[in-house]
């Protein structure tokens, strides 16, 4: 029986501003199984974003649940969910966030460094990452010294090194080529091929309908839509 990751009960987000209250989801439920990859779709403004957000456990529900492995993460002092993000979900940031004082090499470890992981397994995790993603030959260089394709494909090794259950990216090809975004994306089917989850926002059509199925989101609803075989 697949196991289910992540499930969102009756989940509602309402934001406060000067002019009022604007209702961003609703009334939303869904279940994220191992081995799921989604995309999620909307038009910009919609909250793909904060959709992420939540489940990453960076923002709160104004009502409704959010359950990792069966827990309730309302429960969860800031120092679980630190442990949660660091252990069980990876994030991959719209922007790449790298540290501009340390090379390729030194911010893809960062994760595997926190969690004290030994010096052994971190070398070899961050070496076959790097061949992975065809960035070996640029992990002595700093953010400075690469292209903005490289760079995000340096944060993508950084979020996907720890080899978390969970993988929630925002646009993680908005800033590659054609070719690259679809060697990231291929790199994704291998991970979905180790049971991991992975939900990704994109305006990428195409990639979008290579994905399980997609999430859209609309004025407040996030709708399931089944990808028709190819």
């Amino acid at each position: 029986m697949t196991k289910t990751i992540l499930e969102v009960l009756n989940l509602k987000k309402v934001f406060e501003h000067k002019n009022g209250t604007i209702e961003l989801f609703n009334r939303v439920n869904l279940k994220i199984k191992e081995g799921d990859l989604i995309a999620l779709t909307g038009p910009s403004g919609s909250g793909k974003s904060s959709f992420l957000h939540l489940l990453a456990l960076l923002d709160e529900p104004t009502s409704g649940k959010i359950l990792l492995n069966n827990k309730d993460i309302k429960d969860f002092k800031e120092n679980k969910k630190d442990q949660v993000r660091r252990e069980k979900i990876s994030i991959i940031f719209q922007d790449n966030n790298l540290l501009s004082d340390f090379t390729a090499y030194e911010n893809i470890v960062m994760p595997l460094v926190i969690k004290g992981e030994k010096t052994k397994n971190i070398k070899e995790k961050t070496k076959k990452i790097l061949k992975e993603l065809k960035i070996f030959n640029r992990m002595d260089h700093f953010p400075n010294e690469m292209s903005g394709g490289e760079q995000q494909r340096v944060a993508i090794a950084r979020s996907l090194v720890a080899e978390t259950d969970l993988i929630l990216a925002d646009e993680p090809t908005g800033n590659l080529d054609y070719k690259t975004s679809q060697e990231i994306f291929s790199y994704f089917l291998k991970l979905k091929k180790l049971n991991k989850a992975i939900i990704f926002a994109t305006h990428n059509r195409e990639l979008a309908n290579k994905a399980d199925y997609k999430l859209s989101i609309s004025r407040g609803n996030i709708k399931r839509v089944n990808v028709r075989a190819s």
